[in-house]
């Protein structure tokens, strides 16, 4: 029975994005977190006597760098080769445009696969494993001519960085179908690049392991590694936990909560369930309040005070911390505004709001402000036209009823 690890895409050194780096004990949990995560995979790797571990692509991340990156890299590589586990490794989009990737002395337990593609069989087994490397940052073509031939007799593993078919959020390098990998005739397809985990086909395995450290909410959830088992030439796998810190959306209900004290209390039990089910030492989370709720202005005029509570009751529990709180409270109609002032400025901004003069000037606004995201934002953020037209629509009325929030006061 032979154990191998798979992972990918765990760009060393990478900055992780947060709201909630105002706390000093989170700052540097974060800023370590992707050199933490490539620990606990070395860690999991001796802990499960595994015969190799194959990286797929990103070891690195772009232009990033760090004057230690390469000797804490060397120093946890050095680890596995005491062991006499092999490092099979090819190289990314990412790791074609880092300025170290090709000056670091890496120990010689580690083969670097070529973009002319290779096969290397590990010592003492009938496993071998295939690998083609990234020439450059770009591969706007399919890799999988580069391929040799599996061996006949033996368990395949191919290693690949690739789109598929494209993935939103991804650039579209090394394309090719599921069917295209199955036909190829390999046992186990190792890849690389999509940040998500997914598991396309069982037979052939065609596994993408997925980031084994989120660096922002966009990429919430539980990151993992792959554990390979090959016995008698069968191959059956598992998921290995492996960040440091999660990232989370959690949504508190506040349905029917008609005092402060009920409210407090429904925040702090969706947060004491949220730490329940961390798969991680620490959780970064985004907060939103849903439901109507009669206490719905005073909770949007006061959300200051709100997002100081919420910081404080995560600081109380432990190994939790809030990125952002969201109110995504059921609105009142402006229509059942008070009569008066603020009865009157809500009409007002009704009839504005339907104006086709404002409507294009609000467009207009929402595309300068997308100009300035990356393109995976953006991706994101409005797939198609009619996410454009209804993200303006969802922030026009959000202003408006702050507005109104405002010059209503405590009244409400």
């Amino acid at each position: 029975m032979i154990k191998i690890l798979h992972t990918a895409d765990i760009h060393l050194d990478s900055p992780l994005g947060t709201l909630a780096l105002r706390d000093e004990n989170l700052r540097q949990k974060v800023q370590t977190a992707t050199r933490s995560a490539f620990q606990k995979i070395i860690d999991l790797a001796l802990a499960e006597n595994v015969r190799a571990l194959l990286i797929s692509g990103d070891l690195y991340d772009g232009t990033q760098r760090s004057a230690t990156t390469a000797a804490f890299l060397r120093e946890q590589l050095n680890r596995l080769r005491e062991k006499n586990i092999a490092v099979f490794y090819i190289k990314g989009n990412h790791d074609a445009e880092n300025p170290i990737t090709g000056n670091v002395n890496l120990p010689d337990n580690v083969r670097v696969f070529s973009e002319r593609g290779e096969k290397v069989q590990i010592e003492g087994t009938d496993i071998f494993v295939h690998g083609v490397s990234f020439s450059g940052k770009h591969a706007p073509d399919s890799l999988l001519d580069k391929f040799q031939a599996p061996e006949p007799g033996s368990v395949n593993i191919a290693m690949l960085h690739t789109s598929l078919a494209g993935s939103a959020g991804h650039d579209n390098y090394a394309p090719c179908s599921v069917n295209d990998l199955t036909d190829m005739g390999f046992d186990y397809w190792a890849l690389g690049h999509v940040h998500k985990r997914r598991v396309y086909s069982q037979s052939p395995f065609i596994v993408m392991p997925g980031i084994p450290q989120g660096r922002d909410i966009g990429e919430a959830g539980a990151k993992s590694v792959t554990l390979l088992t090959v016995d008698n030439g069968r191959i059956s796998i598992e998921e290995r936990h492996s960040a440091q810190v999660e990232f989370h959306r959690r949504e508190v209900d506040l349905t029917g909560a008609d005092s402060e004290d009920d409210v407090r209390q429904r925040i702090g039990a969706g947060l004491l369930d949220a730490v329940r089910g961390l798969c991680s030492e620490n959780g970064i989370f985004r907060v939103t309040l849903t439901g109507k709720t009669p206490l719905h202005w005073l909770l949007l005029r006061d959300r200051d005070t709100w997002e100081e509570t919420v910081h404080r009751m995560a600081e109380d529990i432990g190994r939790l911390w809030i990125e952002k709180l969201d109110f995504h409270l059921e609105k009142q109609s402006l229509d059942q505004a008070d009569a008066g002032a603020v009865g009157e400025l809500a009409a007002m901004m009704r009839d504005i709001f339907q104006e086709e003069g404002f409507q294009v000037q609000a467009l207009a606004g929402m595309d300068d402000v997308i100009r300035q995201l990356p393109k995976s934002e953006r991706d994101k953020l409005l797939p198609d036209e009619a996410s454009r037209l209804s993200l303006t629509d969802t922030l026009a009325q959000s202003g408006m009823q702050h507005i109104v929030v405002r010059m209503k006061g405590a009244g409400q």
